[in-house]
């Protein structure tokens, strides 16, 4: 099976998140494994959130991919986006660039390594939720010490030639903030409303975001590599402020009781992004003070990691996509994966993988055939390389 049917295969077997169930993608995998003498094991949560990893000794690599995906509707997609069709040169589906394409890619490349007669000194570790903060996944696996800190190769989608040296932190929270209910036409002389409350907290977070933080110099050559990358994907100018100023998105706001009462409560699911310099602590407590009258959740806190551009993965990785590609060029990641709890664990982490950026987590999610089987080229000679 070729690296566009096998990707194809995987976005055939549902895995959204939510609802959470990896079980059956988990199984193929597992089954394709066999196929190949692997031995491997499957960690299991309920609600059918299976993880697998593979058991062989003398891992000096962990190649890493998360099989959960984000929700689609199907309204206006070219192809149904549970098809996985090949077509026009892409594979279609939800989960194409996030990421069942490089988990596809990273099974086949390890079989050709197999069946080059090379025995791979590699680790697999793929796992259920990454899009709901990986308590299942990533992060049980290494509360439960299933491996080892080593040089770490996750398939996230990036950029062709840019493999990912590092992300931004993660403040996540829940804010359930009380109000003080009134007749709305007395207000704001009678009653403390909520929801208004919750406004005052996003002007205090809009002054935080003006405020940018000069990256060291050690990141500044990176944060100006990535603000071309950016501009290149998105279209987007001035990308430097995603790297080097907070930025933040009240994604979810929900309070009041009618028009006419002033709101007892409100709920706001916040989501932060930390960049280097800024001190998490301090944005936690000027958030704290600005939101005296809520109840503050956090459900997901990371400070900002870098894996050193001189390790030997990063070292590695662009070796092999300039070899594939004639050039590599490491950049920052702006968004936020399970490298973080791997790199806090000790781990060397690189995310590299084939990807239509513009169509993750979109409608007409998609990854160009081309794309995936240079990535197996790439993977192979990674896993080549730590292996002899």
């Amino acid at each position: 099976m070729d690296v566009a049917r096998l990707t194809s295969s995987l976005i055939r077997i549902r895995s959204e998140n939510p609802p959470g169930s990896t079980a059956d993608l988990v199984a193929f995998i597992g089954e394709f494994l066999d196929s190949l003498g692997v031995k491997n094991r499957i960690v299991s949560h309920p609600g059918g959130r299976d993880n697998l990893i593979t058991t062989e000794p003398g891992s000096r690599l962990l190649l890493c991919g998360h099989v959960d995906v984000v929700p689609a509707i199907p309204d206006d997609w070219t192809h149904d986006p549970c098809s996985g069709e090949v077509a026009d040169g892409y594979v279609w589906g939800r989960g194409a660039t996030d990421m069942k394409g490089g988990c596809a890619a990273l099974l086949a490349a390890y079989r050709d390594v197999i069946e080059s007669g090379v025995e791979p000194k590699a680790q697999f570790a793929f796992v259920c939720d990454e899009e709901t903060g990986g308590e299942h996944g990533i992060r049980a696996l290494l509360a439960q010490d299933l491996f080892e800190p080593r040089d770490c190769l996750i398939a996230e989608p990036t950029p062709a030639m840019s493999p990912a040296v590092g992300q931004k932190g993660l403040y996540r929270v829940d804010l359930s903030f009380r109000g003080r209910p009134g007749h709305s036409s007395l207000y704001p002389l009678v009653g403390k409303s909520a929801v208004m409350a919750a406004f005052d907290l996003i002007d205090y977070l809009r002054e935080v975001h003006a405020r940018p933080f000069p990256p060291g110099e050690d990141l500044q050559p990176l944060v100006a590599q990535s603000a071309r990358i950016f501009r290149e994907i998105f279209g987007i100018e001035g990308g430097d402020s995603i790297l080097t100023r907070v930025m933040f998105n009240p994604g979810r706001i929900e309070g009041g009781e009618k028009a006419n009462i002033v709101a007892e409560q409100c709920r706001m699911e916040l989501d932060v992004r930390v960049p280097w310099g800024c001190s998490l602590d301090d944005l936690r407590r000027g958030i704290a003070e600005h939101a005296p009258d809520a109840a503050i959740r956090e459900t997901d806190v990371a400070e900002p990691t870098l894996t050193p551009p001189d390790a030997r993965i990063v070292r590695t990785v662009c070796t092999e996509v300039a070899r594939v590609y004639g050039t590599a060029v490491p950049f920052l990641q702006w968004a936020a994966s399970d490298a973080k709890y791997l790199r806090d664990k000790g781990f060397d982490v690189v995310e590299y993988g084939p990807g239509e950026i513009p169509t993750l987590h979109a409608v007409d999610e998609r990854v160009s055939v081309e794309q995936l089987e240079k990535a197996v080229d790439v993977y192979r000679g990674v896993i080549r390389a730590y292996s002899r």
